[in-house]
């Protein structure tokens, strides 16, 4: 066995180090076994005289916060299943799946596996579900709910908007006296406030992924507020003027929660149990490993647009008529050194902007007091606002800042739309603004000073005397009309026949009359 003394040495800067050497006066003792041996036996006694550690468990207040928060609003949340009516020309011949013995499987049976599925909150006693709007599929699909309570419903869509990925679904039969309400025995979820929201801050997920609570037992999770404000990626193949989404501007709650797919449409809540978001579950894309955890924030927009759907009418919002781009970077000192922010415009003639007299590459720094950073940002905070909304935006022109109010006209959305409950039709037509007009085959010029024919319904007087989609009516019996407010207004107690004076470029064809 070779022995080694161990001994202080020294190397190149003067550092003390450690180096044997095969000599010293323990020769004979064997030095290495001893002193390992030595330090075996030290080690067992420290062993043996320490107190056992017993590993760290959970925080108890925090665990009982979780518990509770799921278990308040976990009767509030349904699984929805979407189901494919066969329709002539189908390539591919959809059937409920047989059980074991050779039966069909119907959606209403608890042994159904649908093969499109998603999640809903429930925010009306009566029978009325939220849940995310591209949840949906087309109108040959059919829905249902299955409840906390196993119950099984058929569910018609209410109203969808796509510009802010919202639903409403109503079960079968949901206008309901009071009394069969109460016979459904369905708990709304309640709504927090998403402004509140901090990173850091924990929160609770509840749905259906992949369809593995569809006998509407909610499955959860749980994770962290990872960021606020975020956008959702555009699709790939769209044209980027075409996006619908308003969130594809920004405005998100992010979140490090796994929300699979068939997570889209169940709740976010606070450790209340509140509602502070909406889960929207972006499907894996390329590039990207897994979905992306996001939430719609339950905010003023929000509370407004869920108001609309709930009652089955369309979902407006404020249109301003500018194209915002990015400032040159000698632009983006000059308001540095003064400790502003902004981007410029670009004016659409005959909008609000226009009329309020902003002006092309005027410089917008705020917007409702809020800072504005980019384009996305200009966009995200004027489409919040509803229609004939006073906008206060802070523009820097002739090198000062001064404040322009703007009143909203509507904004045209894209996309499809569902409404169930439409406006009253005047003698079988309906109006609305020149700004919301989106026809692909029907260029329209955009004015300020005209209304816009949206719908004739057959067989009406509008429709006998000419009326078409697209027209715009500038007067009524020599009234002017800018707004459907001001159209309403011109023809209330109006009885007889009623002369309309459209924007032709042919004085001769301007005027038509409509019948009572």
């Amino acid at each position: 066995m070779t022995e080694v003394t161990i001994r202080y040495g020294r190397i190149k800067g003067d550092s003390p180090h450690l180096c044997a050497a095969p000599s010293g006066p323990f020769r004979q003792m064997g030095t290495v076994p001893f002193y390992s041996l030595a330090l075996a036996a030290l080690l067992a006694l420290v062993a043996g005289t320490a107190p056992a550690q017993e590993p760290a468990g959970p925080d108890p207040a925090l665990e009982n916060a979780l518990v509770q928060s799921i278990a308040g609003a976990e009767k509030s949340v349904v699984a929805i299943a979407r189901v494919h009516r066969e329709q002539p020309g189908d390539s591919v011949r959809l059937e409920f799946r047989p059980d074991l013995f050779g039966s069909q499987v119907t959606p209403t049976d608890p042994n159904f596996i649908p093969n499109e599925y998603g999640t809903g909150v429930i925010v009306d006693s009566r029978g009325l579900i939220l849940t995310a709007a591209h949840v949906l599929g087309d109108e040959n699909d059919s829905y249902y709910i299955t409840t906390s309570e196993r119950r099984v419903y058929r569910a018609w869509i209410k109203a969808s908007d796509p510009r802010s990925d919202l639903a409403v679904l109503g079960i079968d039969g949901s206008d309901r006296d009071d009394a069969s309400a109460a016979k459904l025995n369905l708990t709304p979820i309640r709504l927090g406030n998403a402004a509140s929201l901090r990173k850091g801050q924990i929160v609770v997920t509840l749905g259906n992924p992949y369809a593995i609570a569809r006998d509407g037992q909610a499955s959860a999770g749980w994770g962290i507020v990872s960021n606020l404000g975020r956008k959702t990626p555009p699709a790939r193949e769209a044209d980027p003027g075409s996006e619908p989404l308003l969130q594809r501007y920004g405005g998100l709650i992010q979140t490090d929660a796994r929300l699979h797919l068939g997570a889209s449409g169940g709740p976010l809540l606070n450790l209340k149990g509140e509602m502070v978001g909406l889960c929207v579950s972006t499907v894996a894309m390329a590039g990207f490993e897994s979905p992306a955890g996001y939430a719609i924030p339950v905010d003023d927009m929000f509370r407004r647009v869920l108001d609309v759907l709930k009652q089955g009418r369309e979902a407006e919002y404020g249109y301003l008529g500018i194209h915002p781009y990015n400032l040159k970077p000698a632009q983006a000192a000059q308001l540095h050194d003064r400790d502003l922010q902004g981007i410029q415009i670009r004016i659409e003639p005959y909008s609000p902007a226009a009329q309020a007299k902003l002006r092309d590459d005027d410089i917008i720094t705020t917007v409702n007091g809020r800072p504005i950073y980019e384009p996305d940002g200009l966009v995200l905070e004027v489409g919040r606002l509803p229609v004939e909304s006073v906008v206060k935006l802070g523009v820097f022109r002739d090198d000062k800042v001064q404040t322009i109010d703007v009143v909203l006209s509507k904004f045209p959305v894209r996309g499809r739309k569902i409404v169930t409950v439409r406006a009253d039709a005047w003698r079988g037509m309906r109006v609305d603004y020149a700004s919301a007009f989106l026809e692909a085959d029907q260029p329209l010029r955009l004015t300020d000073e005209a209304v816009v024919v949206m719908d004739v319904d057959p067989n009406t007087p509008a429709a006998q005397s000419g009326v078409k989609k697209g027209m715009l009516i500038s007067q009524v019996d020599g009234r002017a009309v800018r707004t459907p407010r001001d159209f309403q207004a011109a023809i209330a107690e109006k009885s007889g026949a009623v002369q309309l004076k459209l924007v032709v470029s042919d004085p001769s064809s301007s005027l038509l009359v409509v019948p009572p």
